[in-house]
Parts: structure tokens; C-alpha cells; sequence
């Protein structure tokens, strides 16, 4: 049975901001000035008394990197944390690894807990790598019998035999970070600690990277806190995720949960609803919704996607093509996808009609995608409606299947299908705008 290795209770951590009042430095009264530095001077001294932070600035704001985050994480466990730039990812990281000292709260940590936070710092420009070696492995915490141990293990991995007598100051800065990051990868430990360390080097040595990782997890069963913004890593390698907003706890649970609610943050709803708008003689796209993997618009890769499009016809259409696009973030066309009159037919009588995409296992790069659509008279004829950059959703990778060989193009055809239907309240000529 497995045992709790680190357990965090109601942790916090404020810093001090300083700021400059408004209108300082423009042409202010010299009492004004004076009353202000002895505000200054006595808020300065009473922190000298009290043992805090002195901070520079006429107004000091209280900032809460973090506020009462709480979790466990249990032996051979891989948890991942996630979270946009200033979530508290990084001070999290500080106070586990005892860099700095939480406000409030504690921390219980079993065993011993190894950093790797920066890559290359205690590294010498003017030393050799194979003095470097020895000095940051002496700084990460390994005596000099483990070091001499796994020297040839460390230079190996990290491929820079020919250059070991070199001073590293002299080392291309992929050299550099690929012998830092050896070094700390062989530490012997109980808890490792990453902070965006796995994107160092080239290809070939980010593979090695992994393949480290996946070692230390698998076959030694130490315990790993990930920090990564690239969120097919923590997939592949992390058991449960743990994400960060603002200091706070928003998801602790499955990593599919946690990356879609983080990518859903702040991006587009994944309907689009036409605004409230006049009586229109032409037909035009009254709603569309895009029925991703989740309720967040999050689409897992390889998973079905429909696309539902409410059509509205104030009088009948003899003829129409109604199509769309998937487009990339680069405004690129990665499907298309189309629906010919007469196979497809809708529109022949007043009212609304539905028509429905359906991709059995959509195949798109991962990243966001959003929808162009077309509603025209074929060949060449009117066109009714055409509408930009609507229904944002995105795109993710939760398993071991391929998905870097989708082009950025659009070079080949997904599988679709189309469904129309006519509700039957539609079929009135009387419309309530949305």
C-alpha cells in the first residue's frame, strides 16, 4: 500500500509590492514632500522592528501568490501542475523545495527532495564541464563517491565527451543545458521536483529526456511534481494534475478534467447564437454549436465532432450549397467540409432547417481551431452568408496515438457525413428573433 509522501495544508504565500504614488515626481509642495518620506521612514523602520521585508515605494500592496492550496500526493505518484504565467506554479515549487518560506500553512515532505528548477545554476563559465560535474552535482547534493559513480552515466546522456576538458563558457548554450540537465537528472531522491526543464536541447535529446523521466517514474517509482506548459507531457507522463489560478486550487483530479478546464479559460464559447436583429428576407446561419469531446469546447484527438447549424429561410430555396471550413490559428484551412443541393437538400420549404456534420474521428494537429461558413447559390451564384472566425474550440492529445503528421493544410479529406432536418415549429412563417 502506498504512503503519503508529501501532504500540503492551507499553504499561502504573500509578498510585499511596493508602487509609487500618482503625481510623484511632478511639481509638488516641498512639505508634501517631506511628509511623504517620513511616512516612508517610519513604515521602513517599523518592518526593520518587526523582522519583515523592507520594500521600496510609497505604497506597499499585499500580494497573494498563493492562498490556501491543499493536496497530497502519494509515493510513485507523477502529478502535474498546470496553470497559466503567474498561477503560483513556481512559488509552489519554491516552498517545496524549501527556497523560500511559506506565510501560512505547512508542508510535510517524506524523503529526500531533489530541484530542478533552473538548469546550469552553480555552473563556472571558466571551469571545464568535467569540473562542472563535480561542482553542481556537489551543489544538487550528491557526495563525491555518487558523483564519480554516475560520471560516466551523466557524460554519456548528456554527449559531450569530446568536450569534457573545455570551459563551458565556450559551449553552445544547447551543450550547456544538456550537461546541466544530466547532472540533475541523476540525482538519487525520493521526490523530484521539475519546473520546465523536459524542452531543453534538440529533438533527439528531448526524446532522451523523456525517456529519463519515464525511467525515474517507472523503474525507480520516485515521486514527480512536473510543472509544464506543454500539456502533451503531462498527458503522457502524469497520473493526476493539479491546476492553478490566481494562487487557488481550481481542478485537483484527472488530467483530461484539469487541461480542458485550463484551456476553456478565457476562450471563445463554442456556439455561436446570430445577435437579435430585424426581419431578413434572406436566408441566413441563426445559430451553430460544435459539439466537442467536453462541455468546456475541448476536443480530444481522434474522437467524434459534430457540428450542428441552424438555418434560417424566410422563403424557400430552390437551390443551395451550404459548407464550411476548420481553420487553424494561422487562418489556414485544414477541412472542408460541404453540403450539395440536390444530395443534400434543405430549404424547400419556409421555416428553419438543422444540418448536422458528423466526424466518426477527427484528426486535427492539436492546438485551436475555429469555423468559417459558406452559404451560397451553386455554381457561382449568391452568396447569402458567410461568417469568420466563429465557434473557437480546441484541440488535445490524451493518449499514445500519432498526431504530428496532420498537415498544416488542407491536403486530404476527413470522413463526414450530414444529417438535416426540418423541426416542425420552423415550419411557421412567423420567426422570433434570438
Amino acid at each position: 500500500m502506498s504512503r503519503t509522501i508529501i501532504k500540503v495544508e492551507n499553504l499561502s504565500k504573500s509578498y510585499l509590492v511596493g508602487h509609487e504614488s500618482v503625481g510623484r515626481g511632478r511639481d509638488t509642495a516641498l512639505r508634501d514632500v517631506i511628509a511623504r518620506e517620513a511616512r516612508n521612514f517610519a513604515r521602513k523602520a517599523a518592518d526593520v522592528l518587526r523582522g519583515r521585508q523592507i520594500v521600496e515605494g510609497d505604497e506597499v500592496e499585499e500580494f497573494w501568490a498563493l492562498k490556501n492550496v491543499s493536496f497530497q500526493v502519494e509515493e510513485g505518484e507523477v502529478l502535474g501542475i498546470i496553470g497559466r504565467n503567474g498561477a503560483g506554479k513556481s512559488t509552489l515549487l519554491k516552498v517545496l523545495s524549501r527556497i523560500v518560506e511559506p506565510s501560512q500553512g505547512r508542508v510535510l515532505l517524506r524523503g529526500r527532495v531533489a530541484s530542478l528548477l533552473e538548469v546550469g545554476t552553480g555552473f563556472h563559465g571558466d571551469l571545464t564541464g568535467r569540473e562542472n560535474i563535480f561542482l553542481n552535482g556537489a551543489i544538487l547534493g550528491m557526495c563525491k563517491a555518487d558523483i564519480m559513480r554516475k560520471f560516466d552515466e551523466i557524460v554519456t546522456f548528456a554527449g559531450v565527451e569530446r568536450f569534457l576538458d573545455v570551459p563551458v563558457k565556450r559551449y553552445s548554450s544547447g551543450m550547456y543545458v544538456r550537461l546541466a540537465f544530466s547532472v540533475a537528472a541523476h540525482l538519487e531522491c525520493d521526490v523530484l521536483i521539475v519546473d520546465e526543464v523536459l524542452a531543453v536541447g534538440d529533438y533527439e535529446f528531448q526524446k532522451k529526456c523523456f525517456g529519463k523521466m519515464h525511467d525515474v517514474v517507472s523503474n525507480e517509482g520516485r515521486t514527480v511534481l512536473l510543472v509544464s506548459h506543454n500539456l502533451a507531457a503531462i498527458n503522457e507522463m502524469a497520473h493526476r494534475a493539479l491546476l492553478l489560478d490566481s494562487g487557488n486550487v481550481v481542478v485537483d483530479g484527472s488530467v483530461p478534467v484539469a487541461v480542458s478546464t485550463y484551456l476553456s479559460k478565457g476562450t471563445t464559447e463554442s456556439i455561436y447564437v446570430r445577435p437579435a436583429e430585424k426581419f431578413c428576407r434572406t436566408p441566413h446561419v441563426r445559430r451553430i454549436e460544435v459539439m466537442t469531446s467536453d462541455a468546456n469546447g475541448v476536443h480530444r484527438f481522434g474522437e467524434p465532432l459534430h457540428v450542428k447549424f441552424w438555418i434560417r429561410h424566410d422563403e424557400p430555396i430552390s437551390k443551395a450549397c451550404f459548407s464550411f471550413n476548420i481553420m487553424n490559428h494561422s487562418f489556414q484551412n485544414v477541412v472542408h467540409a460541404w453540403a450539395l443541393y440536390p444530395e443534400c437538400s434543405f430549404g424547400r420549404d419556409v421555416g428553419e432547417s438543422v444540418l448536422t456534420c458528423r466526424f466518426p474521428s477527427l484528426r486535427l494537429h492539436v492546438g485551436r481551431f475555429h469555423l468559417r461558413t459558406h452559404l451560397t447559390e451553386p455554381p457561382g451564384g449568391e452568396i447569402y452568408e458567410r461568417l469568420e472566425g466563429v465557434c473557437v474550440f480546441e484541440v488535445v492529445r490524451t493518449d499514445s496515438r500519432l498526431w504530428g503528421w496532420h498537415p498544416e493544410q488542407c491536403a486530404y479529406h476527413e470522413q463526414w457525413s450530414w444529417n438535416v432536418e426540418t423541426p416542425m415549429d420552423s415550419r411557421q412563417p412567423e420567426f422570433v428573433t434570438d
